[in-house]
Formats: C-alpha cells, structure tokens, sequence
C-alpha cells in the first residue's frame, strides 16, 4: 500500500535521512523507532510532503505522491497526525472536527456519521464540543488531534509520538484507540518514543538510527531482540 523506496531528505546541506526503504501493507500497523534525532519525525513529514526527498520515490497503492502537494496526499488517503498536536487554541472541539474533513475524498459515509463514529471512539469530544481546544488536557487534545486526522478518511494513519507527554491512564486509553482502529481495518504508520508500547502495538518494525535503517522485523521479534533490549529497553 505504502512502499517508501531508497530516499535520500536533506535539510539545507545536511543529509538526515540516507536511502531509507519502508513498506506498509494493507491493514497493517508498522511503526518507525528510533532514539531521538534519529529522523523518525523527518521521514513522516516527507511522506506528508511537507518535505521534499532529494533521491528516492514514494508510492501510495501505486501512484507516486513525493510529487504531489500535501493536500493532495491528504486527499489521496494519507494523513498525519502531527508530533505536538498543532490544534488551534482558539477554535472549539468541534470546529476542529470540522476542519479535518474538509480535505476528504473518500467520501462512503456522511459527515454526520463520521462525527458519530469519532465520537463513539472518543465520547469526551461530544461532551466538550463547545469548548475551546487550548483549555483541554493533553491527553483530550490528543483525542481530538487523532479525531481531526480521522475525520479526513484515511486509508493510511500516520501517528507521530502520540503518547508523548500524556499520562499512564492517557496512554493505556490512547493504545485502546489505536487497536480499535486496527481492528476495523485501517493501515497505520506509528512513530512512537516508547518503543515498547509501539511493538505491542505493530505487526512489523523498523529501527531507525541516524537516518539508516538498521534493523526489519516483526514486532515481536524486535522486541525480544537482544540489540533492541540494550539500546532502547534498558534490558
């Protein structure tokens, strides 16, 4: 479905990201880890078009998109839910929820039911559909973050550090949220900093270091790999 092939992203002179190669299946959930710097957040961004590669191609079901505006990628099927968040602290809940299906394409269920179907997901956005995003907690803006990417129709997910900052609670809930839609068949593409709940989370990994893949697996093995335990799991 998603086939990333030998790119070569620079910002400025630096090269950060060396001939990297990913494939996400149909239906799968594969997650990029790595320590920090490693280029995790580079490779998602350039798969979003936010950046350009410099060497390299990138297919979604066939059809190149590294060529393509990120609306366009957006409207294709693939959509980013950013490190961060990046919601606007001024607009409600529910402008937001608004806003992310502005670019949907794939259009097989009324906005009315994707708003149902969000809100079954995440029952708290219902409640505060009024209030302002900026006043919410991290672990509601999150929500709501994951909630705006979803309301575009993607038929690829790709999530940048979602846990980050949330807590204990947050994540456990927020992990729920990702196996739910795993199970209804979406394709994800996790960038996750604990690397332990992303193998849980994933059929295959892939570990980043310095912009080279350095190890393929399924997620299991990743996870009992001696390599993996010592430098990211402390074991």
């Amino acid at each position: 479905m998603l086939e990333v092939n030998d790119i070569t992203v620079r910002y400025g002179r630096r090269e950060v990201i060396h001939g990297m190669s990913l494939k996400v299946a149909e239906k799968e959930v594969v997650t990029l880890v790595g320590s920090n710097g490693a280029g995790k957040t580079t490779a998602l961004k350039t798969i979003s078009g936010l950046l350009r590669p410099t060497a390299g191609s990138i297919s979604f079901d066939g059809k190149r998109i590294d060529t393509m505006q990120p609306h366009e990628i957006i409207a294709h099927g693939v959509v980013q839910v950013p490190e961060g968040r990046l919601l606007f602290s001024d607009m409600t809940v529910y402008e937001h929820i608004e806003l992310g299906a502005t670019r949907a394409k794939d259009k097989t269920r009324s906005f009315a039911d994707r708003v149902e179907w969000i809100y079954s997901m995440f029952p708290i956005l219902k409640e505060r559909g009024d209030q302002k995003a900026g006043t919410l907690s991290g672990g509601q803006q999150q929500m709501l973050a994951i909630a705006r990417g979803l309301m575009a129709e993607p038929r690829c997910l790709m999530l940048d550090e979602p846990s980050l900052g949330l807590a204990p609670i947050m994540v456990d809930q927020l992990a729920d949220a990702i196996r739910s839609l795993h199970t209804a068949g979406l394709t994800i593409l996790l960038v996750e900093q604990r690397i332990d709940l992303a193998l849980r989370l994933a059929n295959r990994g892939y570990v980043l270091e310095t912009g080279n893949i350095v190890l393929e697996d399924t997620a299991d093995n990743l996870l009992n790999d001696p390599r993996v335990k010592a430098a990211y799991l402390g074991t």
